[in-house]
């Protein structure tokens, strides 16, 4: 912009937890009750919009709109949320410790995931969101922790996002780790109890907990695809995870500028 005034890239921010009305109270003013509500966190979209960017909830689409939605959007933040279904990964089984799943939001969301990874949009993966790049790019999961030999880690903490459970080793000469400020070991708060298992294809685990569960995959040779298992929208006031949502941003911004110049040539 001549100005000098940097672009704000429009950042899809995905949502799949689904609250179903007798689980909602509502208030007399509001909207009556209805089956099925979306719920995401605010603080995903606060964390993208102090790092400069414009955040834009994707609601769950027919798959035909994946497309058309991308083409508007410089970044995609896969945000967390309920366990993934295991047909989404071939399980042979289903843990009895699975949650709630819902297959036709995770077609959705896997689709927007394979999508943006073709074409090489920035994208920023939180929790359920590492899992489900991990999914998207073939690899598998583990459906309960606790059924893991060698978990010892509170991954499921019961104290609030603002505090940390336990530490996270990043490792050397990654973007995670360059992004963080090079630090190799960060506290981090933990509300999991699935993760990674098998990587998928061209990922790379860059950090783990002390039990040795994944707790962050990149994929080298791209501009920016980073996930974290942590929740790191709820620890901005550190500034590592504020320069986490400040690098994605920043990458999203390249983006929707090298896009801009080539529709423009």
């Amino acid at each position: 912009m001549g100005d000098g005034v940097k672009e704000r890239p429009l950042i899809g921010v995905s949502t799949s937890e689904v609250r179903v009305a007798e689980r909602v109270q509502q208030t007399p003013e509001g909207e009556p009750p209805i089956d099925r509500e979306m719920a995401l966190g605010m603080k995903y979209l606060w964390a993208i919009e102090a790092a400069g960017g414009i955040p834009v909830v994707m609601p769950p689409l027919e798959l035909a709109a994946v497309e058309p939605l991308l083409d508007r959007l410089s970044g995609i933040c896969l945000s967390g949320g309920p366990d993934l279904d295991p047909d989404t990964y071939r399980a042979k089984r289903r843990n009895p410790h699975l949650g709630p799943t819902e297959p036709d939001l995770d077609r959705f969301e896997l689709a927007v995931a394979r999508e943006a990874d073709r074409r090489a949009l920035p994208i920023l993966a939180i929790c359920r969101g590492m899992q489900a790049i991990n999914v998207a790019r073939g690899g598998t999961l583990y459906q309960h922790l606790p059924d893991r030999a060698g978990t010892e880690c509170q991954h499921r903490q019961t104290g609030p996002g603002e505090r940390v459970s336990h530490s996270v080793e990043v490792e050397p000469a990654t973007k995670l780790a360059r992004i963080l400020g090079k630090r190799r070991l960060l506290r981090v708060n933990s509300f999991h109890h699935q993760s990674v298992r098998r990587l998928g294809s061209g990922l790379r685990a860059v950090a783990f907990a002390p039990d040795g569960v994944v707790e962050g995959i990149e994929a080298p040779g791209r501009p920016f695809l980073v996930g974290v298992q942590w929740h790191a929208e709820c620890l901005v006031a550190r500034r590592p995870q504020m320069a986490l949502f400040e690098a994605f941003v920043e990458a999203a911004r390249s983006h929707g500028a090298a896009l801009g110049e080539q529709r423009a040539a």
